[in-house]
């Protein structure tokens, strides 16, 4: 796999090292798996700021809880009586 050459400070490079020999994992990949929890925390924030924008309206907010309620409902849509 091709690679670059990231600069960071020498605190983040002994950090990085220092979890790297700590999981017995190279540092490339604690660095790709850091950037990939980094990029789920911002895509969760979004959706938590997006959600906190809806309810600061009440009627978007109530239409949309009546359309999960009807999601919901179709939820045991065929499926077989469990008893």
């Amino acid at each position: 796999m091709p690679s670059s050459t990231v600069r960071v400070t020498t605190e983040t490079r002994r950090t990085l090292q220092q979890l790297a020999n700590e999981h017995n994992e190279t540092m490339q990949s604690v660095l790709a798996r850091a950037i990939e929890q980094y990029k789920r925390n911002l895509l969760l924030q979004q959706a938590n700021d997006a959600y906190a924008a809806l309810r600061a309206q009440p009627r978007q907010w109530a239409e949309a809880e009546e359309e999960q309620r009807e999601w919901e409902a179709t939820l045991g849509d065929d499926l077989e009586d469990a008893e």
